[in-house]
């Protein structure tokens, strides 16, 4: 037997040998396998699935490198000399008790001890160059005996283990199967910086947050969880993603992408995320509201509604540079308050620094859609709620307030376009300092707060055009300074525009009195933009980097336009500028004149809402007052001395309406007087108080 299973191969040399390689004897029902001690040429031996229960034959084969005795009844561990080149042993499925010491064979590189009877690893300490060890299905209930050893493969499946410790000193394990066993806990995984599968199926794991004690294994790739008790937590399997992000494949099933982005956003969403759901929120519960229009939203025929947002990170000073610039620039800006759930610290007061409401309240007003913007920062709500920018507004000032990052990336999904400043700490000491003497911050709150500085010098640095400028807040004084001279810059122009804008207006209603339009005007910013948009490549001018420079890259790319083309552009831009701020048409300006004229040499209070009534118990309105000026000033005779009147505006407000009265909007950095005279009041307006 054998003669015929035996594979010999040729030995060149001299006098080539004939030398025996190879012998498989698998499944005869051998018993007595001493005949093999002749051979001791042997270098590979398979003997499986037979009924051996001696191997001192090994002991004659020095040339023996691998044996395999699976599915035996083999006893006795190694119970042979050892060959001097023996690197893999497979004793698997034999009767096997008791390891011993293995000293002598350094050379083992490989071994298979499943399906014994084994309670404890031993003998193995020396075995440097061991790599595959596997012990599956025994009797073990604690890892031990495997300190410094290179092994790469360790398989105790199915055995009695209930915690992974033990594994710290296998710095090289890329492969670690602990199957069906009860291991409750995987703390012993910690540093296996090169572990990339792990199989825990049919273990006792029940709790997800076990897993962050190995998310600093940035090479594990293949996760197995089934027939865990962890298994049955909400959203366990975005969890386990989020926590491992680099895994591939969770439970035998791949990890897509889709999942990892999925599970970002639940569970540590980006900022921009966060504040593009805020904004979805904000936005979905104010329109579900009655719709009326605010001052804020009545904008100049070429520009928004004006703010400034001071952003920075906590205690830099964003809050009392708010309140100082505020107080020296009262005729241009007030302070806006924002709505806080978080309690006030010593000194603060509510309606001051914040209005200060609880968690309930907070979310109803999200719910009635009072919020233009909100955030979530160190465990509390903020918001800037629309009633604090439309109290700015009605006043005909610029609404400044300050916020943090997060509520800068939700403002800016809104209509409103303001310009942003950042106040940045420079000398990370003095800052941190500085939160250490206010005495309002945990150690751990001022570690946060200092590490938020990178976030805000990362996001101006990777996203030009984010702020409109940056200021260091290291001194208060030098900052405001710097601040104060930049909002000077920032109102300058503004008034040149304001001006300009007048000049253009009382020209066009001039040109357009006497019959003529008036084309020796240069074309204006929206004339450009119309003509630039077929000739010039496309240019994304909402995206913040542009808003700027808008105007300077279309002049550049204008190109030449016939003087029929500028007088259209022209008239179309005169009717929306008409349009935006409430204007009526140059024809209703003519007809009332005659009777601004008449009218001019009465003083009738401005705050006279109601005339007295007519004969007929009517209410004399602005439209009756019309009607009879005119009829009396077309009678023979009369004079505008006899005309005695109550002027009201035109309102549709009756008692119990909603509705309410809009008025035209108010420049940018002019505040509203109490009471205007006639005279000094422009002509009436009745399209500008139409609900």
């Amino acid at each position: 037997m054998v003669s015929s299973c035996i594979s010999h191969h040729l030995r060149a040399g001299t006098r080539p040998q004939r030398f025996s390689h190879h012998l498989s004897l698998p499944r005869n029902n051998l018993r007595d396998v001493s005949i093999l001690s002749s051979y001791v040429h042997l270098q590979k031996l398979e003997l499986p699935y037979n009924r051996i229960k001696d191997l001192s034959c090994v002991s004659h084969m020095p040339f023996l490198v691998i044996l395999d005795t699976a599915h035996n009844e083999l006893s006795e561990f190694f119970g042979f000399q050892p060959p001097r080149n023996l690197k893999e042993v497979n004793f698997s499925h034999n009767c096997m008790t008791k390891m011993k010491d293995l000293s002598d064979y350094s050379t083992l590189t490989k071994l298979n001890l499943d399906y014994n009877s084994f309670s404890e690893i031993s003998g193995l300490e020396n075995c440097c160059r061991l790599t595959h060890l596997s012990l599956a299905h025994n009797k073990i209930s604690r890892i031990s005996g495997l300190n410094n050893l290179s092994l790469k493969h360790l398989c105790l499946r199915g055995n009695q283990l209930e915690t992974t410790e033990g594994l710290e000193s296998l710095n090289h394990l890329l492969d670690l199967d602990l199957s069906l066993n009860r291991i409750t806990s995987i703390s012993g995984l910690q540093n296996q910086q090169l572990l990339g599968s792990i199989n825990l199926e049919n273990n006792m794991i029940s709790e997800i947050q076990e897993f962050k004690k190995v998310d600093n294994l940035f090479l594990l790739r293949d996760l197995n969880l089934l027939g865990n008790l962890v298994q049955e937590q909400p959203d366990y399997r975005l969890s386990v993603i989020f926590l491992l992000q680099h895994l591939t494949v969770l439970d035998k099933d791949q990890v897509t992408a889709e999942e990892k982005v999925s599970s970002v956003n639940k569970y540590q969403p980006p900022l921009e995320v966060v504040a593009a759901r805020d904004h979805m929120t904000n936005l979905m519960y104010q329109m579900m509201q009655p719709q009326v229009l605010y001052e804020s939203t009545l904008p100049d025929a070429d520009f928004p509604y004006a703010m400034l947002v001071l952003a920075g990170p906590q205690g830099c000073g964003k809050r009392e540079l708010t309140y100082k610039l505020c107080e020296e620039f009262s005729e241009h800006f007030s302070s806006g308050v924002c709505h806080t759930t978080r309690g006030p610290y010593f000194g603060e007061e509510d309606g001051h620094d914040y209005h200060y409401v609880t968690e309930e309240d907070f979310q109803n007003m999200i719910l009635m859609g009072k919020f233009v913007q909100t955030m979530q920062y160190g465990g509390h709500s903020y918001g800037l709620s629309r009633d604090t920018i439309e109290d700015a507004a009605r006043e005909g000032l610029a609404c400044c307030v300050h916020m943090e990052l997060e509520g800068v990336l939700s403002l800016k999904h809104s209509y409103f376009e303001p310009r942003y400043i950042l106040l940045l700490p420079t000398e990370v000491g003095r800052y941190r300092e500085r939160l250490k003497d206010r005495g309002l911050y945990t150690p751990a709150q001022i570690d946060a707060a200092v590490a938020r500085i990178e976030l805000y010098a990362n996001t101006n640095r990777q996203q030009p055009g984010f702020f409109d400028n940056v200021i260091p807040c290291d001194d208060f004084e030098e900052a405001y300074q710097k601040l104060r001279q930049v909002v000077r810059e920032y109102l300058l122009p503004e008034e040149e525009g304001e001006q300009d804008l007048d000049k253009r207006q009382s020209s066009e209603e001039t040109s357009t009195a006497s019959g003529r339009l008036p084309l020796e005007e240069p074309p204006s910013a929206l004339s450009r933009s119309g003509s630039a948009s077929r000739q010039a490549p496309p240019l994304n001018l909402s995206h913040l980097y542009y808003r700027n420079y808008s105007c300077k890259i279309l002049a550049e790319l204008r190109p030449q336009q016939t003087t029929v083309e500028r007088a259209s552009l022209r008239r179309r831009e005169r009717l929306v500028r008409e349009a935006l701020v409430g204007r009526t048409p140059a024809v209703c300006s003519r007809l009332f004149r005659s009777l601004d004229e008449s009218c001019s040499a009465m003083s009738v209070p401005s705050s006279a809402f109601a005339g007295p009534p007519d004969a007929s118990g009517q209410e004399c309105t602005s439209e009756t007052l019309k009607v009879s000026s005119r009829q009396s000033c077309d009678r023979p005779g009369s004079s505008t001395d006899q005309v005695t009147v109550a002027i009201t505006p035109c309102s549709d407000r009756r008692p119990g309406s909603t509705n309410k009265p809009l008025l035209p909007p108010i420049p940018t950095g002019r505040k509203t007087p109490a009471v205007l005279s006639p005279a000094a009041s422009p002509s009436p307006n009745p399209a500008a108080h139409e609900g």
